[in-house]
């Protein structure tokens, strides 16, 4: 894709990962990260389901917002962060299954700006189905390191 601007990626979007208490909340985990890729999976269970018993809407922005916004974050030197200031998400299909998978990917990466997308798909007896795809705007923020 581009060069590498933090060797040490993966640790970094590792450690970033582990601090957002929303993703422990949700039971997600994040078993893929690749320089401008990653995946979020999480488990679907009754506790953030919505009244149709789908999981929530919410939760599938959720995990679209940060597979993707980890995705730029694999792209950018290990002093910046990265901030959404953006996404547009169309929820395709319900999201129904033993379990969804945020896939994220950097589209452009730029020094200020990085477009991003994530498509969200629910996993039903083995088979993946599409139920959500998001375009995203990331924001670079040179000299500014995470909480």
């Amino acid at each position: 894709m581009t060069h590498v601007s933090n060797p040490h990626f993966a640790e970094t979007v590792a450690k970033s990962f582990d601090k957002q208490s929303a993703m422990h909340l949700i039971h997600a985990t994040m078993p893929v990260i690749e320089h401008g890729r990653t995946e979020i999976h999480v488990p679907h269970w009754d506790g953030i389901e919505q009244q149709h018993g789908f999981v929530h809407g919410g939760v599938v922005g959720m995990i679209a917002d940060s597979a993707a916004g980890y995705a730029a974050m694999t792209m950018v030197p290990a002093s910046a962060s990265v901030l959404t200031v953006e996404y547009k998400m169309n929820l395709m299909a319900p999201a129904d299954g033993e379990k969804l998978i945020a896939r994220g990917q950097v589209v452009r990466p730029g020094r200020t700006l990085i477009i991003t997308k994530a498509e969200v798909f629910a996993i039903k007896e083995g088979k993946e189905a599409l139920c959500a795809l998001m375009q995203q705007t990331i924001m670079v923020m040179h000299g500014k390191a995470e909480k």
